[in-house]
């Protein structure tokens, strides 16, 4: 698998990501065990989980897998901290809960450091400058190689970023962003990938098939009973990309894969792996069998007709003052 620089940094990882959002949950360790395997064999790299997938144990299996099936220095290794299971407070970023849950992180890995550590999400409640103070102090200790941040808006991730380049004293430059990114979901286009762009942030997408959306398994009234959309944790999470927005969308990725003799989730994959600034799309498969389906996007590379057209038909409506007001 191809491997692509991770922002402006000289850490490498295959351009297609494993996520884990399903581990400890949907996907047991048996299936766990055959995904990792599957993907270390293709060449694949940058492994994705957070401290809160499964309550944990999506972290703690990823260990049990790293100690006895795939090695530990082949791999990428990227988690996140912040998100909290409280009513009142749905994000933590101070310094305390920070370092502590990386700790844990690393106590359930079973390694002394992740590659890339994350914060999950912006804290309103935390001054910015304490949140970035414990990937400071990760890094400097060696708990972590890399940090960055998830969930960040433009001016949120542009802040972080700058108060890192310009703070007096040693600061870790943030080498990632992790967002919501596909032909259903292309907000970021606003103002996140233009700040990662220009501040040599690489972005790694989440949910780059649109919550499976894009693979065409819903078109129509579908609604496979093994689907995300039919379980009880995840239907309301697929549930607003099933509008007809989004199925016109679908139809449209469809026709291109008819034409090129590929599958929706091919093209929808390809799409986003190539745009502008991404290092990495993390691809969330339950499964080998659905990993080997995204694995085989590797070989194609769509015609830039096709992408063009993939482009008009999912275009975000972007006036002021994302654009030149004196052109509107």
């Amino acid at each position: 698998m191809e491997q692509r620089h991770l922002g402006r940094t000289g850490l490498r990882v295959s351009r297609i990501g494993l996520g884990t959002l399903t581990w400890g949950r949907d996907t047991d360790e048996h299936d766990a065990a055959d995904v990792i395997k599957t993907f270390w064999e293709a060449g694949g790299t940058l492994v994705d989980t957070a401290d809160v997938y499964g309550d944990g144990d999506a972290e703690y299996l990823l260990g049990r897998l790293m100690d006895g099936l795939v090695p530990r220095r082949d791999l990428i290794i990227s988690t996140k901290a912040g998100s909290v299971p409280d009513p009142d407070r749905h994000f933590d970023g101070s310094r305390g809960h920070l370092l502590a849950a990386l700790d844990a992180s690393l106590a359930r890995l079973g390694t002394d450091y992740v590659d890339l550590w994350q914060v999950h999400a912006f804290d309103p409640d935390t001054p910015l400058e304490e949140t970035l103070q414990a990937l400071d102090i990760a890094v400097a200790s060696g708990r972590a190689r890399y940090a960055g941040v998830s969930n960040f808006c433009g001016w949120q991730l542009a802040k972080a970023a700058t108060w890192q380049l310009s703070a007096p004293g040693t600061r870790t430059r943030l080498a990632a962003t992790q967002m919501e990114y596909s032909l259903l979901q292309r907000g970021i286009e606003r103002e996140v990938l233009p700040a990662a762009l220009d501040l040599g942030i690489g972005l790694l997408p989440s949910s780059p098939l649109g919550r499976g959306v894009l693979t065409g398994k819903y078109r129509g009234d579908a609604l496979p009973p093994d689907s995300r959309a039919a379980s009880d944790h995840f239907g309301l999470f697929v549930e607003p990309y099933l509008d007809d927005t989004a199925s016109s969308i679908v139809d449209a990725v469809s026709t291109a894969a008819d034409g090129l003799a590929v599958t929706p989730l091919q093209v929808a994959l390809a799409w986003v792996r190539d745009r502008p600034g991404v290092a990495a799309p993390i691809v969330g498969a339950r499964n080998a069998q659905q990993l080997t389906a995204a694995l085989s996007v590797e070989a194609l590379s769509l015609p830039d007709e096709i992408c063009r057209a993939l482009d008009d038909v999912s275009a975000p409506v972007h006036r002021y003052p994302d654009h030149d007001w004196s052109t509107l």
